[in-house]
């Protein structure tokens, strides 16, 4: 039996001591951040990889600001590859392998593939794949025969403005203005596909200049796996669909099977990042990343929706969790995403002060227009359903997708869940929760006289206070509006 002497720490046992600083303005501030060894993100920020948080909605949109979405693994393998799928479809410079139907196919089998891919328009082409036409949203709309061909409602092959393959996007973005078109097929010599470009790609470069994209322009995406041995068919399904990271979603990462799934990921999918975790000790971060991991989660028991350390007693809080785990994560240039219990700005410039490279966030997002829980109305204001992955209904879930049609009474009782069921406020679109954080983030940088975050880990000096300096941190002696 071992005690240790020092207490362990959470974000509200401690404060940041100001700088002297000669940030002039905190949009001056580079908050750019490594998220594996490889791979760089605008903001520090990862959307969990829970059934109530990710899909491809958020992923999209966290991508869309520069951070990273981590779909979750509580679906289908195959469902989960087409939510990784929606993703890279979502963006990108040239979009290689475009939707596309026979001339043959139905008016109403051509809105229904719309209306499931979430696009305005297919291409046409026969057997072979040479373009023959173009319909879009508007040729189907108010088609009168939902069973007539799309060859009686498309625009034909010779009315089409295309483009050779390998055109660069400024030469495409000249020839969509100039024949005042938003689609530009690129053909083969031949006359097959290539690609496509759309004007609303080009136009999504313009907006989004700081969103996390790989080389082909599209957005990147992580997709969660666990630890057994089918899960390397879920790796592989969602590796073929465009995944940048597979994140090894395990609530024990410092065990035998976390670790050895780690090594089978990083052999098989050796383009492939691998995120780790979770873990809360600096033997926990050596155990993974000597094992292949190209970043590590740590946190146990720290997320709001979470009781693993009342059910087992296992835990270290969040603070001291990061702070041990990050000079191990030092030694072995391993970054360290922090998972759990950030509620504010101020809360996330902590964790990444403590050494933490980027920061996990679950029910911060779970109140979120993007998030997939189930809205509920509560004394006339809106809520979002959030749980944990251990808790009582995820565990069941989990079984029942394991083992449909086999699930009793007995698989109920059995369960010891490690997380809750609860609601959270609807807090309106992610792009405004993040811009808060952000913000906060950037102020935090300014007052340690931070130019990037490299800096604020290194000048971060932390003060603990008692639970007067806590009151005193939040508004009080006044009634808040």
């Amino acid at each position: 039996m071992h005690l240790r002497d020092t207490p362990g720490l959470t974000f509200d046992d401690v404060l940041l001591v100001p700088r002297r600083s000669s940030v002039a303005s905190r949009s001056a501030v580079n908050i750019a951040a490594r998220l594996t060894r490889r791979l760089t993100l605008a903001i520090p920020i990862v959307s969990a990889n829970m059934d109530t948080v990710t899909e491809a909605p958020m992923a999209i949109a966290i991508a869309r600001l520069g951070g990273l979405g981590a779909i979750h693994r509580f679906m289908s393998a195959e469902r989960q590859a087409a939510e990784v799928a929606r993703v890279k479809r979502a963006e990108s410079h040239i979009v290689e392998a475009p939707a596309t139907l026979p001339p043959g196919a139905s008016v109403q089998t051509a809105r229904e593939q719309m209306a499931a891919s979430q696009i305005g328009g297919l291409l046409v082409v026969d057997a072979a794949g040479h373009l023959l036409g173009l319909v879009t949203t508007r040729d189907v709309l108010f088609a009168p025969d939902p069973l007539a061909p799309v060859e009686s409602v498309m625009t034909t092959r010779e009315r089409l403005v295309t483009a050779p393959a390998g055109i660069d996007l400024e030469s495409a973005r000249q020839q969509l203005h100039a024949h005042r078109v938003e689609k530009l097929p690129l053909l083969l010599p031949d006359g097959r596909v290539a690609g496509l470009i759309t004007a609303q790609d080009i136009i999504k470069l313009a907006r989004h200049p700081h969103a996390a994209k790989d080389s082909k322009g599209r957005l990147r995406v992580a997709a969660a796996v666990g630890a057994r041995a089918d899960d390397l068919v879920r790796a592989e399904l969602c590796a073929s669909t465009g995944t940048d990271v597979l994140v090894v979603d395990i609530a024990h990462g410092h065990s035998e099977h976390a670790i050895r799934m780690v090594q089978t990921l990083k052999r098989s999918f050796p383009h492939l990042d691998v995120i780790a975790g979770n873990v809360a000790s600096a033997d926990g971060v050596r155990a993974l990343a000597e094992a292949g991991a190209d970043a590590v989660k740590v946190g146990v028991g720290p997320g709001s929706i979470c009781i693993t350390r009342q059910v087992t007693g296992f835990g270290v809080p969040q603070l001291t969790a990061i702070l041990d785990c990050a000079a191990a994560a030092r030694e072995l240039d391993v970054p360290l995403v922090a998972d759990g219990g950030v509620r504010n700005g101020g809360d996330l410039t902590k964790a990444l002060a403590a050494g933490a490279s980027t920061v996990m966030l679950g029910s911060l997002l779970a109140g979120t227009e993007e998030s997939p829980g189930a809205s509920v109305i509560r004394d006339g204001r809106r809520y979002k359903v959030v749980r944990g992955m251990a808790s009582l209904t995820a565990n069941v879930d989990r079984q029942a997708l394991d083992k449909p049609g086999q699930l009793d009474d007995d698989d109920w009782e059995k369960v010891v869940p490690e997380g809750v069921e609860a609601v959270v406020p609807y807090r309106g679109r992610a792009a405004d929760v993040l811009h808060q954080l952000v913000g906060g983030l950037r102020s935090g940088l300014s007052y340690a006289g931070a130019a990037c975050l490299a800096d604020l880990q290194a000048n971060a000096e932390f003060l603990r206070i008692t639970p007067a300096g806590i009151r005193e941190s939040g508004p009080h002696d006044v009634q808040t509006l």
